[in-house]
């Protein structure tokens, strides 16, 4: 299955969540699902919360299936819980870290700003959005990318949200990974240990 590109509020509104990643927009407005029948809520089955849980982290950073399918892999071969460490590796991708360092409106317009190669990471150009971030790396903006519009839009869109595990210097358009991200560190109410369940039946 490939990215989302579709409507993203409706999205949203399916979900009952906000995704900042994927929006800045909110959904308080219309707090329900798209539809004639929207407004009516069904109980949700098991399986159906399961899904739930799962598309929520596909849309908020913007994998594919495959993708995450793959970080579920290497997170269960890895020390500690699943589903912190998971939560770990979708963090530590360098169109999310661009993203929370307040350089991009959202996780796809930071994968772009990647892809087009107006990002260094300690000072060499990398164009790759999947690239993990270590501790002590440096990300900052290329010099003569530092007035494009779209980054100006972006300074102040991480002032609502901490992000203790960065170093941000907003002058100079950089940002330090002082630590590694943790649970705690996703923007929007997750049960990630549902998505571990819809995978531990399919891995």
């Amino acid at each position: 299955m490939s990215r989302f590109t579709g409507p993203r509020l409706k999205r949203m509104r399916a979900l009952g969540t906000e995704l900042p990643g994927l929006s800045p927009k909110k959904i308080d407005k219309r707090p329900y699902p798209p539809g004639q029948h929207g407004q009516g809520r069904k109980k949700l089955t098991e399986f159906a919360l399961r899904l739930q849980e799962k598309q929520k982290l596909r849309l908020n950073y913007g994998v594919t299936e495959l993708q995450l399918r793959h970080l579920v892999e290497e997170a269960k071969t890895s020390k500690g819980a699943t589903g912190h460490k998971l939560v770990e590796l979708l963090e530590r991708r360098l169109d999310n870290v661009v993203f929370r360092a307040g350089l991009a409106r959202t996780i796809p317009g930071a994968r772009q700003l990647v892809n087009h190669g107006h990002i260094l990471v300690n000072g060499k150009r990398v164009d790759i959005a999947s690239y993990r971030v270590s501790k002590g790396e440096v990300i900052s903006v290329r010099e003569k990318s530092k007035s494009l519009a779209a980054i100006a839009a972006s300074k102040e869109i991480a002032d609502g949200f901490q992000t203790p595990w960065l170093e941000v210097n907003r002058e100079a358009l950089s940002v330090v990974v002082s630590a590694l991200p943790d649970e705690s560190a996703v923007l929007f109410p997750l049960r990630v240990q549902l998505v571990v369940e819809y995978y531990s039946q399919r891995l």
